[in-house]
């Protein structure tokens, strides 16, 4: 699923400014990347963004794209989620917003809070250091796994504590 065309030219026009004002070059390579991730709505993950580029610039490395995501998240362009089986996902949308994740396909989707927005910080979260932003990341499983579950055999449905605790019985 793709951004909206006037969401990803406004990142797109913030990438541009925050890289020349960093003074950092602005490289065919680094815009691409950036646009790989601000038109998705799908988190990608840096091998997705390798992908998706991959089919305009043949001769990126995957190197490449790992060390300009982590400048774009150094620079404040993008953030992480995760981890997520070894894979950290990328957002470009900066704006106040939390996550819901798949715990079983891996699905993100971004929404919007007022409820969540007005949680307060525990004074118990000061002790660790300031706290810069907070969101949410809602753990569940998605609509359509949640019909391949209900599909499914009734051994296939086993949650994971069950089969540990059958392995355990053993």
């Amino acid at each position: 699923m793709k951004a909206e065309g006037h969401q990803v030219e406004r990142r797109l026009g913030q990438f541009k400014s925050v890289v020349k004002t960093a003074g950092i070059k602005l490289t065919h390579q680094r815009l691409e990347i950036f646009r790989a991730v601000a038109s998705s709505v799908e988190h990608p993950s840096a091998e997705a963004v390798y992908r998706a580029v991959q089919t305009t610039m043949p001769t990126v490395s995957l190197d490449t794209v790992y060390r300009t995501l982590w400048l774009l998240m150094d620079l404040g362009l993008i953030t992480t989620l995760g981890p997520r089986q070894d894979s950290v996902r990328f957002d470009a949308n900066l704006e106040p917003h939390h996550h819901y994740l798949c715990v079983r396909c891996g699905l993100v989707r971004d929404f919007k809070s007022d409820e969540l927005n007005a949680l307060r910080i525990p004074d118990t979260v000061n002790r660790f250091g300031q706290v810069v932003s907070a969101h949410v990341e809602v753990r569940g499983v998605c609509a359509r796994c949640a019909r391949e579950l209900a599909e499914a055999p009734a051994a296939d449905n086993l949650s994971h504590q069950e089969v540990r605790e059958s392995a355990d019985d053993e």
